[in-house]
């Protein structure tokens, strides 16, 4: 867990960022999911991001996001030289949308990344890892992912409110990386995020094997979310926090 702080970085956690390891072939394969605010710097905790083989992004709201931009600075002038291009997958109008976010005068994602658009291609196959995305339930078109490697799967809801969607992307997940941004005592706006309560049921009703609860924004109580997981879920569960590592 890179980063996990919903909607902003926390005082505890960055911004979304997820980091996947397999080794195949003899070596390391890493995949990184969602660079949202501040990641890009925690990232370097646990791994030099030039040995990254490839990013995939969930949406274009800048908690999950942004670092990209810092990204294409690192990798044009490490003073190792010029980084390797890596695939990216994003909605629409990622690289533009990445473009714009450099400044005027700012780096070319394109120069540090080749850039693939999830609508078209909704399968991302790097080293081990086969990423599929399925489009789920938020004001800007984003998806969840189900990571496939080796045997085990990883289900990731993105940024969603209650969609079907969600239990192909859960089914018989190894773990359930998802978001519980509300709370269930609050009148919490339609289309956007899920609760506690809404998370649970999810990884109740897809046979999910173990639920990662993640993007609790700092403002929203830790512990509420965590009760209304229970309401609905009765297994393994963790409320995920910055730093944990999770082994399969």
């Amino acid at each position: 867990m890179v980063g996990c702080a919903g909607s902003y970085p926390g005082p505890d956690s960055t911004a979304s960022c997820y980091l996947l390891e397999a080794e195949h072939e003899g070596r390391t394969w890493r995949v990184v999911i969602d660079l949202g605010n501040g990641s890009l710097g925690q990232l370097q905790r646990y791994c030099d991001p030039r040995d990254v083989d490839g990013i995939a992004i969930s949406h274009l709201h800048p908690d999950h996001c942004i670092d990209m931009a810092s990204f294409a600075v690192l990798a044009k002038y490490h003073p190792d030289g010029a980084y390797r291009k890596i695939p990216v997958f994003a909605p629409r109008g990622g690289q533009d949308y990445l473009d714009w976010a450099g400044g005027p005068g700012g780096e070319d994602p394109a120069e540090s990344s080749e850039f693939h658009v999830w609508e078209d291609e909704p399968v991302m196959e790097v080293g081990p890892f086969r990423i599929t995305a399925a489009l789920v339930d938020h004001p800007v078109t984003a998806f969840g992912m189900r990571i496939e490697v080796e045997g085990h799967v990883v289900g990731y809801s993105g940024d969603t409110g209650p969609t079907d969607v969600l239990l192909d992307i859960a089914r018989d997940a190894d773990l359930f990386l998802c978001e519980a941004s509300f709370v269930e005592s609050k009148e919490n706006p339609p289309h956007l995020h899920l609760t506690g309560a809404e998370a649970g049921q999810v990884a109740a009703h897809a046979a999910a094997k173990r639920l990662l609860v993640t993007h609790v924004p700092a403002w929203t109580d830790a512990a509420e979310v965590e009760s209304d997981v229970k309401t609905a879920w009765t297994g393994a569960y963790d409320m995920v926090r910055c730093g944990d590592v999770f082994t399969l």
